[in-house]
């Protein structure tokens, strides 16, 4: 082999030819393919996340919706269904009928009685309203509202001993003032030594009267209950006492010499 024929086999031009376009065609569809095969995949998930957040979330709306429409919406509904509607009229040949002026009449004398006994109730004398639950009083002269304010009424407990069972709560209805009394003594019940755990003195013992504990004045009603003053002015308008109705100082003063024996203590 001559020299010739080594250099003709080694300077032989190798194939390294450069793309041409229709290589580089090939080359970018394939990058292409690959391309547009990633995005549809990753656009996919998202929209599907989205519409499963999105059906979630409506759901949960549509309950609340469901929920508020049965508590709230649904029971209004049926009473505005239920109610009959009062609808006034002034047809005359109604007032004709017989029934309709039967009805007229009862109503007409149910009022004249209401009337008479608001009266009854409400005369000139001078009297007293006590609230045993807002614990407050009112006191009324010739019709007309004079002092108002806080008291204390029972205290709605029980005492219960071997022999007797005492409540201790302020009666309700209609009363009138039976006795007045100005530095009045207290006769301690059974049921204020019992509870101090002291024995009980026979009913006739020194022991049993107290001064200075029913304040300056004192109204007896009925069953030793009464209208007085306190010591324990701190509790006023709380129901704390074992039946009585407490008054502060001054409004009891006042309370005093308005009421006469005889007028009427209204309790509910």
């Amino acid at each position: 082999m001559g020299n010739s024929e080594l250099v003709n086999e080694e300077s032989e031009p190798m194939n390294t030819k450069s793309p041409g376009k229709e290589d580089l065609n090939s080359i970018n569809g394939n990058n292409h393919e690959n391309l547009s095969g990633k995005r549809p995949f990753k656009k996919g998930i998202l929209i599907r996340i989205l519409t499963i957040f999105s059906i979630f979330i409506g759901s949960i709306l549509l309950i609340a919706f469901l929920a508020y429409f049965v508590i709230f919406i649904a029971p209004r509904l049926q009473e505005v269904a239920s109610v009959n509607k009062t609808v006034l009229t002034n047809n005359h040949d109604l007032k004709k009928e017989a029934g309709y002026k039967k009805e007229i009449s009862i109503m007409r004398k149910d009022v004249q009685n209401l009337s008479r006994k608001y009266n009854s109730y409400t005369s000139g004398q001078s009297y007293i309203v006590i609230n045993t639950t807002d614990n407050k009083f009112f006191l009324y002269k010739n019709k007309k509202l004079v002092r108002e304010g806080l008291c204390s009424s029972g205290a709605n407990k029980i005492l219960q001993t071997k022999k007797k069972t005492y409540v201790f709560k302020t009666p309700k209805g209609k009363f009138s003032i039976t006795g007045k009394r100005t530095h009045p003594y207290w006769h301690r019940s059974d049921w204020d030594f019992i509870e101090q755990g002291l024995p009980v003195p026979p009913k006739d013992d020194p022991s049993r009267w107290e001064e200075g504990t029913l304040g300056d004045y004192a109204l007896d009603l009925v069953d030793g209950y009464m209208i007085h003053g306190t010591i324990y002015k701190r509790l006023m308008g709380m129901p704390v006492t074992h039946g009585c109705v407490r008054l502060g100082d001054e409004d009891l003063k006042i309370v005093y010499n308005t009421l006469n024996i005889g007028s009427k203590v209204y309790i509910f």
